[in-house]
């Protein structure tokens, strides 16, 4: 593709607009140059497609959270698009206890050390964590 036919078809999707990516493109001495781009319509439409479905499932989370099915913990895990895996590693702790955490009854049990742990991880006030979804 040459520099001149890089797609640039916005996006309009929330924040998400700013965003832009290094394509690689034909200049005029045929050789590859960098070029910018903000998209083009197919990307776009998979991109917005998967940001729907990532909002639609912490909604879901929310609404757990909410209803005591799960602890805040849960909520601020999925909103930062971490795993249990990768939580527990940040976090120190292996799996299962993470997981013990991730229910109202484990996490009504954490220290204030281990509260201040997590809210580091997900960069929010213990206040943030401890508060959301009452």
């Amino acid at each position: 593709m040459n520099v001149n036919e890089v797609p640039q078809d916005p996006l309009h999707y929330k924040e998400r607009d700013q965003l832009k990516k290094k394509m690689y493109a034909v200049d005029n001495n045929g050789k590859y140059t960098g070029v910018s781009s903000v998209g083009w319509e197919a990307e776009n439409a998979a991109t917005k497609q998967a940001w729907d479905e990532v909002e639609q499932s912490l909604a879901e989370t929310e609404a757990k959270v909410k209803a005591g099915e799960m602890s805040p913990l849960a909520y601020f895990m999925e909103k930062n698009l971490m795993d249990l895996p990768l939580l527990a590693k940040y976090a120190g702790k292996w799996q299962w206890q993470v997981k013990k955490h991730l229910k109202p009854e484990g996490f009504a049990k954490l220290s204030p050390d281990m509260l201040q742990r997590y809210a580091q991880i997900f960069n929010i006030s213990v206040d943030t964590l401890t508060s959301f979804g009452k």
